[in-house]
């Protein structure tokens, strides 16, 4: 049992590995077997096809980054500081990757997203769930800052963590395509304009 599972899990890490450097649609069962040092025909014992494969990584990825983004929105400081808290680690990852391999790896959500939105309904459905996952985590933080007075009591609270949502991900795509992890910073500032914090609100650090 050890065995197999060390195999699947080989797998999963080559997959995804691959996946962040090259995209998907370039990738073969052979080449992810290869990079993972797993004859291919173990690969079926476990996956049904490249795409069964391609959603294990996306959950997989998926749980992990759960647990991260709940244990920093769900944590004892004021709501601001919570999503500020979110986007300083989401830069940290993009700069820890850059550090690794050289380059900004970007999001595997949007970078899938991009790819295969078109052409796996399967994917684009689940990557949808995630998005829409992220959205919800974001609404509760943004309901307390507003209930709070951090937030501007006109914002709406769903279209506002949407537009977080959507500028984590934008911003993520300029890093990649820039190599630049900077491209994070402006995330802080955005999302205090976005929620009308107002001036005596706004943390001074």
């Amino acid at each position: 049992m050890g065995r197999t599972s060390d195999a699947r899990n080989k797998l999963l890490d080559a997959a995804a590995t691959l996946i962040e450097q090259r995209g998907y649609a370039a990738l073969g069962v052979a080449e992810i077997c290869t990079t993972a040092g797993v004859p291919k025909g173990s690969f079926y014992y476990f996956f049904e096809s490249k795409q069964a494969l391609a959603l294990t990584v996306i959950d997989e990825h998926w749980a992990t980054q759960r647990r991260q983004w709940e244990e920093l929105l769900g944590s004892g400081h004021d709501p601001l500081r919570r999503l500020r808290d979110l986007f300083e680690a989401t830069e940290e990852v993009q700069r820890a990757g850059q550090q690794q391999v050289g380059l900004v790896a970007g999001c595997l959500f949007g970078n899938l997203a991009l790819e295969l939105s078109n052409q796996a309904e399967e994917i684009r459905r689940r990557l949808q769930e995630i998005f829409e996952a992220q959205i919800d985590l974001i609404e509760q933080v943004v309901l307390e800052a507003k209930k709070q007075g951090q937030a501007g009591p006109s914002v709406e609270s769903r279209e506002a963590a949407r537009s977080i949502v959507a500028q984590i991900e934008g911003r993520v795509l300029l890093a990649k395509l820039l190599n630049d992890p900077g491209q994070l910073e402006t995330l802080w500032r955005n999302c205090l304009d976005l929620l009308q914090v107002p001036a005596h609100a706004r943390p001074t650090d």
